[in-house]
């Protein structure tokens, strides 16, 4: 049986399906909330009698994400209170709940606070209207910006928020303008997105007939880049591909992904990692909840991964942070690649580690699968 230090619970409704999110959610609101609540504690009841997991006495992080978990209002987060036990978020447990800037209001800040929410999660996405208007967006730049003083204003131990980049060039956005914002806030935390055409969104099928062109490879790396140096020239440091923070405010619940320690999902679409067995549910809301109602574990797949596999990924999750990959692993033959790593600026020796710059990030895969190699000859 795993010990979960870590909990991850999605909430996967929002008042609008933008039309570049892959994402299984559903359109509605706080009228939900009774049923999500009693859906994840349904599930977590089949879990505890299945047996697999366990919760630690003292959880180390809790998420709650989606989707708009703000949409569920103080409802939401006082079912996870509930079903975690409240007395789990004492003792220094990083407790993170997920906004949209048009659902911030005091009453609602000040009521998470109570709960032991201490730590928020803005999606902002761009302070600047022609981003967020051509993103179909439900907030203006003015409303990102109303949403993370009240948040920084409210006492949270760390405010975070997300910026979207690679748009296309025919849209009206200055990306350096954004990044100066961000750092003139004061946010502790910054989570970059690029924009990505999948599929199945309406964005993709306009990049597939050439309606919507969005930038090559090489321009789509330049913002990637360019927000790494700006903000790392304003105190934050990049510490995960996606992730940068003022020091002490790492997200933890983030590193705990990527640091192999077990973590539990609750909720559509949510992935769990039970040493050795990765699952995941079902991401659509009507088949997750009709499973749950008819006392089945809502799963969707799983998987043990074999020798090459589990050493692929733990070299993966290594170069994914800047802890790196610890130097004392490498074979003989892996001086040649970090010398040829080193002169092309994709890593840096640091300590007993070998960690990827955000050059080297950049082909994060392709790095972890020479590496991978090489450790598992």
């Amino acid at each position: 049986m795993s010990e979960v230090r870590s909990v991850y619970l999605h909430a996967p409704f929002c008042a609008h399906h933008c039309f570049y999110c892959d994402y299984a959610v559903e359109e509605g609101g706080s009228e939900i909330a009774p049923r999500w609540a009693e859906a994840v504690a349904t599930e977590w009841n089949l879990l505890r009698v299945e047996g697999l997991a366990r919760l630690a006495r003292r959880l180390d992080t809790v998420y709650l994400g989606g989707g708009t978990p703000s949409l569920l209002g103080t409802e939401g987060v006082e079912a996870v209170a509930e079903l975690l036990e409240i007395d789990r978020a004492e003792g220094g447990t990083e407790w993170t709940v997920e906004a949209n800037p048009e659902d911030v209001t005091e009453e609602l800040l000040t009521r998470w606070l109570e709960l032991g929410v201490n730590r928020i999660s803005l999606g902002v996405q761009s302070f600047q209207d022609p981003p967020l208007r051509w993103l179909g967006r439900l907030h203006d730049g003015e409303r990102a910006r109303k949403a993370v003083r009240a948040a920084m204003g409210a006492g949270f131990g760390s405010v975070s928020l997300d910026l979207l980049f690679g748009l296309p060039d025919s849209v009206d956005r200055d990306w350096e303008k954004d990044l100066l914002e961000v750092a003139a806030s004061g946010v502790h935390h910054v989570t970059l997105y690029g924009l990505e055409a999948e599929p199945r969104t309406p964005l993709g099928q306009k990049v597939e007939s050439g309606a919507v062109v969005l930038p090559t490879d090489d321009d789509a790396v330049r913002p990637y880049l360019q927000a790494s140096s700006l903000l790392g020239d304003a105190g934050y440091e990049h510490y995960e591909v996606s992730s940068l923070a003022v020091r002490g405010h790492a997200s933890r619940h983030t590193l705990a992904y990527w640091s192999g320690r077990p973590y539990l999902g609750l909720g559509p679409g949510a992935h769990s990692f039970l040493p050795p067995l990765r699952r995941w549910n079902l991401r659509d809301w009507n088949a997750y909840s009709t499973m749950v109602r008819s006392a089945q574990l809502p799963l969707a797949g799983d998987e043990v991964p074999d020798t090459e596999g589990r050493v692929l990924e733990q070299v993966w999750c290594a170069l994914r942070t800047r802890q790196g990959f610890p130097l004392r692993a490498l074979p003989p033959a892996g001086e040649a690649l970090v010398e040829r790593w080193s002169r092309a600026g994709w890593a840096v020796l640091e300590g007993a580690s070998l960690r990827l710059t955000p050059e080297g990030w950049l082909d994060l895969d392709r790095r972890a699968l020479e590496l991978a190699e090489l450790v598992s000859a």
